[in-house]
């Protein structure tokens, strides 16, 4: 009987110690879903005090058009949706990179043709992608742990627009591959930053930043003798995909630089130097007083001050490349202010201090923290899709 209950004992210590296992490998996508739940389910009950879907604010703004492609291709966008001057050609759409519906096409077949479900699947499976990327990343910096890239992936799917994540945009998408990108570099697994780098440059334009720190990386790995031939190919990849992009949209449109027209002509969007982001602020902090302009005022100072202790702290230049190149970008272009918000997503590596400090905090403070930030968040994420009037 002893033995029997021994045994017993035995096995319950051997199942207990797999489920712990268990949970601890799938903490990052666990910590990451439950504060999007959290930013869905404020979501969903706005939009229904609004009298509006949750689907239908899931799947707004630049989703419709990410939508529309995925289902029709470049050529079939319907007539009816025009740019942010509500003029419309037939190159308007080209200004969507193709990388998401590209994605959201194929993953149709996974939900049986419905599109919708194919592009909530893809922005979902990409942020759990994300997590996993920002758990190792936190790991692999110097001052990091796991208990810091867990922290990470909560700060980030917290940040305040990071509603972007759970919709049909390509912020999830983007952020997923540029973060396997950047542990790629770190650990000089080039093959794999190399192809997270094309990916990415089919996605967005930020993915410019991260042909930069690919790049650069790459040449100092090269200049030092280290790594043989991968970090060339890694640095050839890093600029096929963004290149190969406008590269067609060049030939589509008989204009060297059309994709750059396209956003300029079409949504204003084009580097100015900052001249309009510093109007903008000046304009908001003298005479603005909504909440959802002077927090994008709030974040896009806290981005610079967070840049800056990146850089005492000593983080891993090729982050602090990206990290920059991402706030010039966030900075000095003229377009719609109100997006910018979103356009910050990419920047989490500037989130890296916040989450090591937190790190070395006692485990309430930190837990404190990140379920402030989780409904802040979510409420704000709200609050721009069913109150604030504008695209985001």
């Amino acid at each position: 009987m002893a033995v029997a209950r021994g045994a017993g004992s035995a096995a319950s210590s051997i199942d207990a110690a797999r489920a712990r296992r268990v949970l601890d490998a799938l903490a990052p996508a666990i910590v990451y879903l439950l504060v999007r739940l959290a930013g869905v389910g404020v979501l969903a009950a706005m939009a229904a005090h609004d009298g509006a879907s949750l689907l239908g604010e899931l799947t707004s703004w630049d989703g419709r058009w990410l939508l529309a492609i995925a289902e029709h291709g470049y050529d079939g966008v319907p007539a009816d949706m025009v740019d942010a001057t509500g003029h419309r050609s037939p190159e308007t759409p080209l200004g969507f990179f193709p990388g998401y519906p590209g994605l959201v096409a194929a993953a149709r077949l996974l939900t049986g043709g419905n599109l919708v479900a194919a592009g909530l699947l893809v922005s979902t499976a990409a942020g759990i992608a994300a997590a996993f990327g920002l758990t190792r990343l936190g790991e692999s910096v110097p001052g990091g742990s796991r208990r810091a890239g867990l922290l990470l992936t909560c700060l980030f799917a917290a940040s305040p627009m990071a509603v972007a994540l759970s919709m049909t945009y390509t912020e999830a998408l983007f952020c997923a591959l540029a973060v396997w990108v950047l542990v790629g570099v770190l650990r000089e697994q080039w093959m794999l930053a190399g192809l997270c780098a094309a990916g990415a440059g089919l996605v967005r334009p930020t993915g410019s930043s991260l042909v930069a720190a690919v790049g650069l990386a790459a040449l100092a790995a090269v200049i030092q003798r280290r790594g043989g031939w991968r970090p060339w190919v890694a640095g050839a990849l890093a600029a096929a995909g963004a290149l190969g992009y406008v590269g067609y949209v060049a030939t589509r449109t008989g204009v060297l630089g059309g994709w750059f027209v396209i956003q300029r002509e079409g949504w204003g969007w084009h580097l100015d130097g900052g001249v309009a982001t510093v109007r903008w602020l000046a304009e908001v902090l003298t005479s603005s007083g909504n909440v959802f302009d002077l927090l994008t005022v709030l974040s896009l100072a806290g981005s610079i001050a967070l840049f800056v202790v990146a850089v005492i702290m000593r983080m891993p230049w090729p982050l602090l490349v990206y990290g920059g190149l991402v706030l010039v970008t966030t900075w000095g272009t003229d377009g719609l202010m109100n997006a910018k918000l979103r356009v910050l997503l990419p920047a989490f590596v500037l989130l890296l201090p916040v989450a090591i400090g937190l790190a070395a905090r006692r485990r309430a403070t930190a837990v404190a923290v990140v379920v402030a930030a989780a409904f802040a968040s979510a409420w704000f994420g709200a609050y721009a899709l069913t109150i604030w009037p504008y695209a985001i």
